[in-house]
């Protein structure tokens, strides 16, 4: 069992969909502590694998990895838990290399193949290359934290796909498509890529202190490395947030369909420069909205992950053409396709930032016991969903709502600003207002889940005393009624059927 203690003054804060600096820092720990035993589990799994799945050359290069590891962090050993219980994750710069949010979907992957049971000799076959494939990513990540940390080291690593990705560094291209052999050499400051035919590729130290995934330089065949590209801090010492277009684990195939988002996106130089202009008036946008926005974007945001803009796109709250999402075992990344403005930008770190901490909440405590079945109206989608996504809408549109009618309230908005505000924050309040009851309704509320909702109420209460304009009321309304006609409509069939 993880000792992780969510206090009354924490779910407090949460509940109104904010967060202090302390409760904030205590999402951030449980998480790191699930990262570790992430770890721990993947090490036992693979010492109890079969030898046809892992055999024995892969755990024995999974040691030296590991070893690489240890020297790159010495408290690395004493960090990683072996029964549930650990302490407080430090933030070394080869620890920040583990704890990176995308480390999360790939250790999630690795340890599902480990632990397969295959049903035929194809899918042992199968079972055996993803193996392969995951422990070879973890060799990456055991060069990459060693080289944050300033440790000399030579290792061969594998190409997969024609690509090998050193973590937070960046990815050195190849024109064969199958795995090659490229040794590593870092010494001095200096990482050497040498493959057997081609000229060496030369990177630079990256270190910047904090191991923030700052870009890096590179001396010959400059055109095969691709170095890790990162957005200015968004507040003094805050450190940069990679823009990963780079990680083969920033999407797994099949786990984004299900959310109605499109897939990575690789950025040219124009592509770059337009998310950089988006940016750069963020920090504004946010401030707009109350400096809690900006506290809990500096705290929680890690990566931002690039999508391809989906065409035809169109969500209520969202700029046609944009979507966003996040993935629970990748807390600190947000997946958008290019945020045309910075004011969408801001509203889709506002309304992801609270999927990650209502799922981190969920981690440490239990929230609700309803089951998976997709049946709950939720006039944001037209599918149906499950009650937990209807928990998670209704806490991210709370969200969306209160950072609105701060924007329209504040003396430093525009007035046509101050319209498109109110008109947000009409639409997102008439949202929750339809859908909270049936939250709070539900008697599979535990004690902690009725705490969160009742603050929520509370919430909107409070955002009752200022009502947006009549005009953008009514408009909401009018909006949450056809979408509510429509899903009853398509609703309709199924429930003549199955009566």
């Amino acid at each position: 069992m993880i000792p992780s203690v969510l206090t009354e003054r924490a779910l407090s804060e949460l509940g109104r969909t904010a967060g202090g600096p302390d409760t904030l820092a205590l999402l951030q720990r449980d998480q790191h502590l699930r990262r570790l035993l992430l770890l721990r589990a993947i090490l036992d799994a693979v010492d109890a694998a079969d030898p046809e799945v892992c055999p024995g050359p892969l755990r024995d290069r999974l040691r030296e990895d590991w070893a690489l590891l240890v020297e790159a962090d010495r408290e690395l050993v004493a960090d990683v838990p072996a029964h549930g219980e650990g302490r407080g994750v430090r933030l070394s710069p080869a620890r920040t290399v583990l704890l990176y949010p995308l480390v999360g979907p790939w250790g999630r992957s690795c340890l599902r193949a480990l632990g397969a049971v295959p049903a035929s000799h194809a899918a042992r076959r199968q079972q055996a290359a993803t193996v392969r494939r995951g422990l070879a990513h973890f060799s990456t990540l055991a060069a990459a934290a060693a080289v944050r940390a300033g440790v000399p080291f030579s290792v061969r690593l594998t190409t997969t796909e024609g690509t090998l990705h050193l973590p937070s560094l960046g990815a050195l291209r190849t024109a064969e498509p199958g795995e090659e052999a490229v040794g590593v050499v870092h010494r001095d400051g200096r990482t050497v890529l040498r493959r057997r035919g081609c000229a060496d590729v030369v990177v630079h130290d990256p270190r910047d202190g904090a191991g923030s995934g700052v870009s890096v330089a590179t001396h010959s065949r400059a055109d095969s490395w691709a170095p890790a590209y990162s957005l200015p801090s968004l507040l003094p010492g805050s450190g940069s947030v990679p823009l990963d277009d780079l990680d083969p684990y920033r999407m797994v195939h099949g786990d984004l369909r299900s959310q109605g988002l499109s897939g990575p996106a690789t950025l040219d130089g124009a592509g770059r420069e337009r998310w950089l202009r988006s940016w750069s008036g963020v920090l504004a946008m946010l401030r707009l909205g109350g400096e809690h926005r900006v506290a809990e974007v500096v705290a929680l945001l890690r990566c931002l992950v690039p999508l391809v803009a989906p065409a035809g796109a169109e969500g209520q709250g969202r700029a046609a053409g944009n979507c966003s999402g996040t993935r629970r075992e990748a807390f600190g990344a947000v997946l958008s396709s290019t945020p045309p403005t910075p004011a969408t930008f801001a509203a889709t770190l506002v309304h992801e930032v609270q999927h990650a901490k209502l799922a981190a909440v969920s981690d440490m405590v239990v929230l609700h016991r309803e089951g998976p079945q997709e049946r709950y109206f939720a006039p944001w989608r037209p599918d149906p969903r499950p009650y937990d996504g209807l928990l998670q809408g209704v806490y991210s549109h709370v969200a969306l709502a209160d950072f609105f009618q701060r924007c329209a309230l504040t003396a430093a908005a525009r007035p046509g600003q101050r319209e498109a505000a109110w008109r947000e924050h009409a639409r997102y309040r008439e949202q929750v207002r339809v859908t909270l009851p049936v939250i709070a309704e539900a008697d599979s509320l535990t004690s902690c889940g009725r705490r969160l909702v009742d603050q929520l109420a509370g919430e909107c209460e409070r955002m009752g005393e200022n009502p947006p304009p009549r005009g953008a009321r009514i408009r909401a309304e009018a909006a949450v009624n056809t979408a509510r006609a429509l899903w009853l409509r398509s609703r309709a069939p199924q429930e003549g059927a199955s009566s």
